[in-house]
């Protein structure tokens, strides 16, 4: 099982998670997932997880930061990215540099909404203590730092992320299994008026004679539940008990990474495909949600240091269609083992954002002979 950390009373510490995934409960998906079934099995990529659960008296600090790194903390090399905005009710930093330079340099943060500077000045702060610049001998730093308000369940306008906790995520991001669910940037959000989190689902695709991964991580915090949506089934309808809200409030970050050789435009339009995962769990992208979109590859290898010209592979538009439905596929999926892996969580104000009962689940499915 993969490990997460937990900061209690000032200390991190190591617990398990004993979660099914959505596979796991019989969920029938379309696609066929890496080994991990997660966003690592894009070679090269590390995520890091700091969580931040306790009590301040009558505060609750409900919240964290995760870190994905494209090609590992040992890498300065930066890789093609691009960015669609679905619903523009959120931030994500360092997004018009990546529009006009069509290069990502450094990790991608998810945190809470009011976290955000507080993690983009960390980054930097990182970066600095590297004691080297980035891959074309820059010293300055846009970090792409996204968000999602978590404040039902979460103390958010006490500023409890500091920067430690954005070092430790970072410093402690690995390959490997990935933990889902509360924890993390996610560790308070609520998706579908269910308790949300983190999530994460791959594709093995064939495309132009070569064999991709495409491979996705969200942090989801969208929502109202009667729009759920799970394998075709109208799950949030055959589940109402206790709703959260009654205005959809929050929002959703997806971060889709591939090993396929894409320019940074063919990124961004795989980007757009993770909006179509997104739809088909029942989502409208309401008014009140950040819906956010970020891809990146990390093929194209090359050494930029010199100044001369470079080469860059990259499939044909007319080879992207499996791309494109391993991108949708696995943003559902990832949704759905967000919401699986996330347990009930009573938070700041009293609040409570009830687990999604997987008995429950089984029988709706069931119910709709799926």
């Amino acid at each position: 099982m993969p490990n997460l950390m937990l900061l209690f009373a000032g200390l991190w510490l190591a617990v398990s998670s004993p979660h099914p995934r959505a596979r796991d409960l019989g969920v029938p998906f379309d696609g066929t997932p890496g080994p991990l079934n997660a966003i690592t099995d894009v070679a090269g990529v590390e995520i890091g997880e700091t969580t931040l659960i306790r009590s301040d008296g009558p505060l609750s600090v409900r919240t964290g930061v995760t870190a994905i790194l494209p090609r590992g903390k040992a890498s300065r090399d930066m890789v093609m990215a691009g960015w669609f905005p679905l619903n523009g009710n959120g931030e994500l930093t360092g997004t018009a540099w990546l529009d006009d330079s069509g290069f990502l340099n450094g990790p991608i943060m998810l945190t809470n909404t009011h976290s955000v500077g507080t993690v983009r000045d960390a980054v930097i702060a990182w970066r600095t203590r590297q004691k080297s610049p980035d891959a074309e001998d820059y010293w300055w730093s846009l970090p792409v730092v996204g968000e999602t308000d978590d404040s039902f369940l979460n103390d958010m306008n006490g500023f409890h992320v500091k920067a430690p906790d954005v070092f430790h995520a970072i410093e402690t991001a690995a390959p490997g299994p990935v933990a889902e669910g509360s924890v993390g940037g996610g560790t308070g959000t609520v998706c579908f008026e269910f308790k949300g989190g983190i999530g994460t689902a791959s594709r093995r695709v064939k495309a132009g004679g070569g064999s991709y991964t495409v491979g996705v991580l969200l942090q989801c915090n969208c929502g109202l539940r009667p729009q759920l949506t799970i394998a075709g089934v109208p799950v949030g309808r055959e589940i109402p008990e206790s709703p959260a809200y009654e205005h959809e409030a929050g929002s959703i970050l997806v971060v889709l990474a591939t090993d396929a050789p894409l320019l940074p435009q063919q990124l961004k339009r795989l980007a757009r495909r993770g909006a179509m995962g997104l739809a088909r769990t029942g989502s409208i992208s309401g008014n009140g949600s950040g819906d956010l979109f970020i891809a990146f590859t990390t093929a194209n290898v090359a050494d930029r240091s010199s100044g001369a010209p470079l080469t860059a592979k990259y499939l044909p538009n007319g080879e992207l269609d499996p791309l494109f439905a391993a991108a949708a596929q696995a943003t559902e999926e990832a949704v759905v083992n967000a919401l699986v892996a996330a347990d009930t969580m009573k938070g700041q104000g009293g609040h409570v954002a009830i687990g999604l009962d997987h008995d429950k689940l089984k029988a709706a499915l069931a119910k709709y002979r799926r």
